[in-house]
Protein backbone atom coordinates (compact mmCIF):
# COMPACT_ATOMS: atom_id res chain seq x y z
CA UNK A 1 0.00 0.00 0.00
CA UNK A 2 1.36 3.39 -0.66
CA UNK A 3 2.05 5.90 1.88
CA UNK A 4 -0.19 8.90 2.46
CA UNK A 5 0.61 12.08 0.95
CA UNK A 6 -0.46 15.83 1.49
CA UNK A 7 -1.09 15.49 -2.53
CA UNK A 8 -5.29 16.13 -1.46
CA UNK A 9 -4.77 18.58 1.12
CA UNK A 10 -2.41 20.88 -0.61
CA UNK A 11 -5.03 21.04 -3.70
CA UNK A 12 -7.88 22.44 -1.06
CA UNK A 13 -5.24 25.06 -0.01
CA UNK A 14 -4.47 26.09 -3.85
CA UNK A 15 -8.02 26.25 -4.01
CA UNK A 16 -8.08 29.44 -1.46
CA UNK A 17 -8.25 27.70 1.80
CA UNK A 18 -5.74 29.72 4.61
CA UNK A 19 -5.70 26.62 6.99
CA UNK A 20 -6.38 23.20 7.06
CA UNK A 21 -7.59 20.99 9.52
CA UNK A 22 -7.45 16.98 8.94
CA UNK A 23 -9.74 15.60 10.98
CA UNK A 24 -10.55 11.66 12.04
CA UNK A 25 -11.78 9.65 15.02
CA UNK A 26 -11.12 6.63 17.31
CA UNK A 27 -13.38 5.27 19.57
CA UNK A 28 -17.01 4.74 17.46
CA UNK A 29 -17.12 1.08 17.67
CA UNK A 30 -15.84 0.72 21.34
CA UNK A 31 -18.13 -0.49 24.27
CA UNK A 32 -16.47 1.75 26.93
CA UNK A 33 -15.22 4.84 27.17
CA UNK A 34 -15.05 7.90 25.04
CA UNK A 35 -15.10 8.98 21.33
CA UNK A 36 -11.82 10.73 20.78
CA UNK A 37 -11.18 13.23 17.88
CA UNK A 38 -8.26 14.10 16.62
CA UNK A 39 -7.39 17.51 14.68
CA UNK A 40 -3.84 18.44 12.84
CA UNK A 41 -4.07 22.09 11.12
CA UNK A 42 -1.54 22.79 7.99
CA UNK A 43 -0.96 25.82 5.53
CA UNK A 44 0.64 26.01 2.31
CA UNK A 45 4.29 25.80 3.93
CA UNK A 46 3.45 22.97 5.83
CA UNK A 47 6.66 19.91 4.43
CA UNK A 48 5.71 16.74 4.01
CA UNK A 49 4.86 14.51 6.55
CA UNK A 50 7.05 12.94 9.06
CA UNK A 51 8.38 9.93 7.80
CA UNK A 52 6.07 7.05 8.85
CA UNK A 53 3.15 8.61 9.56
CA UNK A 54 -0.34 6.25 8.59
CA UNK A 55 -3.76 5.48 9.33
CA UNK A 56 -3.21 4.57 13.12
CA UNK A 57 -4.76 1.11 12.60
CA UNK A 58 -1.52 0.09 10.72
CA UNK A 59 0.52 1.24 13.19
CA UNK A 60 2.16 -0.76 16.19
CA UNK A 61 1.83 0.78 19.38
CA UNK A 62 5.35 1.92 19.74
CA UNK A 63 5.54 3.45 16.34
CA UNK A 64 2.36 5.75 17.03
CA UNK A 65 3.82 6.61 20.50
CA UNK A 66 6.56 7.47 18.98
CA UNK A 67 4.92 9.45 16.03
CA UNK A 68 3.24 11.93 18.26
CA UNK A 69 5.93 14.33 19.57
CA UNK A 70 7.29 14.53 15.21
CA UNK A 71 3.55 15.08 14.33
CA UNK A 72 2.89 18.29 17.46
CA UNK A 73 6.47 19.82 16.32
CA UNK A 74 5.47 19.19 12.25
CA UNK A 75 1.68 20.79 12.16
CA UNK A 76 0.76 24.10 12.67
CA UNK A 77 -1.95 23.39 15.40
CA UNK A 78 -3.40 20.13 16.52
CA UNK A 79 -5.59 19.24 19.58
CA UNK A 80 -7.58 15.97 20.66
CA UNK A 81 -11.33 16.20 21.66
CA UNK A 82 -13.54 13.09 23.53
CA UNK A 83 -16.39 13.12 24.31
CA UNK A 84 -17.49 10.27 27.19
CA UNK A 85 -19.90 7.24 27.56
CA UNK A 86 -22.67 8.96 28.99
CA UNK A 87 -22.84 11.69 26.35
CA UNK A 88 -22.71 9.31 24.01
CA UNK A 89 -26.25 7.75 25.91
CA UNK A 90 -27.54 11.00 25.96
CA UNK A 91 -26.67 12.34 22.87
CA UNK A 92 -26.55 9.34 20.60
CA UNK A 93 -22.91 8.77 18.74
CA UNK A 94 -23.06 11.16 15.79
CA UNK A 95 -23.73 14.26 18.20
CA UNK A 96 -21.28 13.03 20.99
CA UNK A 97 -18.98 13.01 18.11
CA UNK A 98 -19.87 16.16 16.70
CA UNK A 99 -18.99 17.45 20.27
CA UNK A 100 -15.89 15.66 20.59
CA UNK A 101 -14.81 17.57 17.52
CA UNK A 102 -15.91 20.73 18.21
CA UNK A 103 -13.82 20.84 21.44
CA UNK A 104 -10.77 19.81 19.58
CA UNK A 105 -11.65 22.22 17.47
CA UNK A 106 -11.77 24.67 20.28
CA UNK A 107 -8.59 24.18 21.72
CA UNK A 108 -6.48 25.25 18.61
CA UNK A 109 -5.15 28.63 18.61
CA UNK A 110 -5.63 29.13 15.49
CA UNK A 111 -8.84 29.04 12.83
CA UNK A 112 -8.51 26.79 10.42
CA UNK A 113 -10.94 27.78 6.59
CA UNK A 114 -11.46 24.45 5.81
CA UNK A 115 -11.88 20.81 7.73
CA UNK A 116 -10.84 17.85 6.16
CA UNK A 117 -12.92 14.69 7.26
CA UNK A 118 -12.17 10.97 6.88
CA UNK A 119 -15.32 9.43 5.35
CA UNK A 120 -18.67 10.33 2.96
CA UNK A 121 -20.37 11.58 5.73
CA UNK A 122 -20.21 15.18 7.28
CA UNK A 123 -20.94 14.19 11.39
CA UNK A 124 -18.91 17.36 12.30
CA UNK A 125 -21.57 20.20 11.07
CA UNK A 126 -24.54 20.79 13.27
CA UNK A 127 -27.91 19.91 10.99
CA UNK A 128 -29.69 23.13 11.86
CA UNK A 129 -32.90 21.89 13.06
CA UNK A 130 -31.27 20.27 15.61
CA UNK A 131 -29.37 23.05 16.71
CA UNK A 132 -31.34 23.85 19.37
CA UNK A 133 -31.56 20.64 20.77
CA UNK A 134 -27.50 20.23 20.97
CA UNK A 135 -27.18 23.57 22.50
CA UNK A 136 -29.48 23.22 25.51
CA UNK A 137 -27.26 20.12 26.37
CA UNK A 138 -24.10 21.48 25.26
CA UNK A 139 -22.96 24.81 24.12
CA UNK A 140 -21.20 25.61 21.12
CA UNK A 141 -17.58 26.01 22.31
CA UNK A 142 -16.25 26.95 18.59
CA UNK A 143 -17.54 30.66 19.70
CA UNK A 144 -17.18 31.49 15.70
CA UNK A 145 -19.15 29.67 12.49
CA UNK A 146 -17.68 25.87 12.11
CA UNK A 147 -15.35 25.88 9.00
CA UNK A 148 -16.79 24.29 5.21
CA UNK A 149 -16.26 20.26 5.93
CA UNK A 150 -14.71 18.64 3.14
CA UNK A 151 -15.00 14.88 3.07
CA UNK A 152 -13.26 12.29 1.63
CA UNK A 153 -13.50 8.27 1.61
CA UNK A 154 -10.31 6.56 3.18
CA UNK A 155 -8.45 10.22 3.71
CA UNK A 156 -6.86 8.31 6.60
CA UNK A 157 -5.31 5.91 4.17
CA UNK A 158 -4.75 8.63 1.36
CA UNK A 159 -4.02 12.05 3.24
CA UNK A 160 -0.80 12.23 5.40
CA UNK A 161 -2.11 15.23 7.70
CA UNK A 162 -5.57 12.79 8.39
CA UNK A 163 -3.49 9.74 9.45
CA UNK A 164 -0.92 11.95 11.85
CA UNK A 165 -4.76 13.25 13.47
CA UNK A 166 -5.92 9.32 13.60
CA UNK A 167 -2.24 8.92 15.28
CA UNK A 168 -2.98 11.75 18.17
CA UNK A 169 -6.15 10.18 18.80
CA UNK A 170 -5.59 6.83 18.88
CA UNK A 171 -2.58 7.69 21.23
CA UNK A 172 -4.01 10.01 23.64
CA UNK A 173 -7.36 7.87 23.84
CA UNK A 174 -5.28 4.31 24.64
CA UNK A 175 -3.82 6.10 27.12
CA UNK A 176 -6.59 7.39 28.61
CA UNK A 177 -8.32 3.18 28.28
CA UNK A 178 -5.20 2.06 30.29
CA UNK A 179 -5.20 4.55 33.03
CA UNK A 180 -9.18 3.70 33.44
CA UNK A 181 -8.37 0.24 33.57
CA UNK A 182 -7.10 0.25 37.22
CA UNK A 183 -10.08 0.99 38.41
CA UNK A 184 -11.87 -1.45 36.33
CA UNK A 185 -9.61 -4.19 35.68
CA UNK A 186 -11.91 -6.62 34.94
CA UNK A 187 -12.87 -5.42 31.72
CA UNK A 188 -9.19 -6.14 30.48
CA UNK A 189 -9.38 -2.12 28.61
CA UNK A 190 -5.54 -1.92 28.71
CA UNK A 191 -5.45 -4.40 26.30
CA UNK A 192 -8.66 -3.85 24.44
CA UNK A 193 -8.75 -0.36 24.78
CA UNK A 194 -12.93 -0.66 25.66
CA UNK A 195 -13.67 -2.20 22.08
CA UNK A 196 -15.89 -5.73 21.55
CA UNK A 197 -12.80 -8.46 22.60
CA UNK A 198 -13.86 -12.37 23.66
CA UNK A 199 -12.88 -11.02 27.66
CA UNK A 200 -14.13 -8.13 28.05
CA UNK A 201 -17.32 -9.62 26.55
CA UNK A 202 -16.97 -12.23 28.90
CA UNK A 203 -16.64 -10.18 31.62
CA UNK A 204 -19.95 -7.85 30.61
CA UNK A 205 -22.09 -11.22 30.46
CA UNK A 206 -20.60 -12.25 34.21
CA UNK A 207 -20.43 -8.83 35.94
CA UNK A 208 -22.63 -6.44 33.61
CA UNK A 209 -21.29 -3.07 32.77
CA UNK A 210 -20.39 -0.08 34.81
CA UNK A 211 -20.58 3.73 34.43
CA UNK A 212 -18.30 3.76 31.71
CA UNK A 213 -19.79 1.67 29.43
CA UNK A 214 -22.66 2.89 26.73
CA UNK A 215 -25.35 1.60 28.03
CA UNK A 216 -27.51 2.76 25.26
CA UNK A 217 -26.03 -0.15 22.96
CA UNK A 218 -27.10 -3.65 23.22
CA UNK A 219 -24.64 -5.01 25.51
CA UNK A 220 -23.49 -8.62 26.49
CA UNK A 221 -25.10 -8.49 30.43
CA UNK A 222 -27.92 -5.67 29.87
CA UNK A 223 -30.11 -7.97 27.60
CA UNK A 224 -31.55 -9.77 30.64
CA UNK A 225 -32.48 -6.60 32.22
CA UNK A 226 -35.77 -4.67 31.80
CA UNK A 227 -34.67 -1.28 32.95
CA UNK A 228 -30.84 -2.05 31.61
CA UNK A 229 -29.25 -0.92 35.22
CA UNK A 230 -25.73 -0.15 35.65
CA UNK A 231 -24.19 -2.76 38.02
CA UNK A 232 -24.31 -0.67 41.48
CA UNK A 233 -21.07 -2.20 42.67
CA UNK A 234 -19.32 -1.33 39.46
CA UNK A 235 -20.12 2.44 39.92
CA UNK A 236 -17.45 5.06 39.74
Amino acid sequence: MKPPTLRFERELLRAGAQRLAAIDEVGRGALAGPVSVGVVVIDRSTKAAPTGVRDSKLLTPDARVALVPRIQQWSLAWAVGSAGSDEIDALGLTAALRLAGERALAHLDVVPTVVLLDGSHDWLTRPAVQGDLFDDVEPDPLGFQSPRVVTKVKADLTCSAVAAASVLAKVQRDALMVELSAGFPEYGWDLNKGYASPDHLDALRRRGPCALHRVSWNLPGLESSDDADVNPQLLL
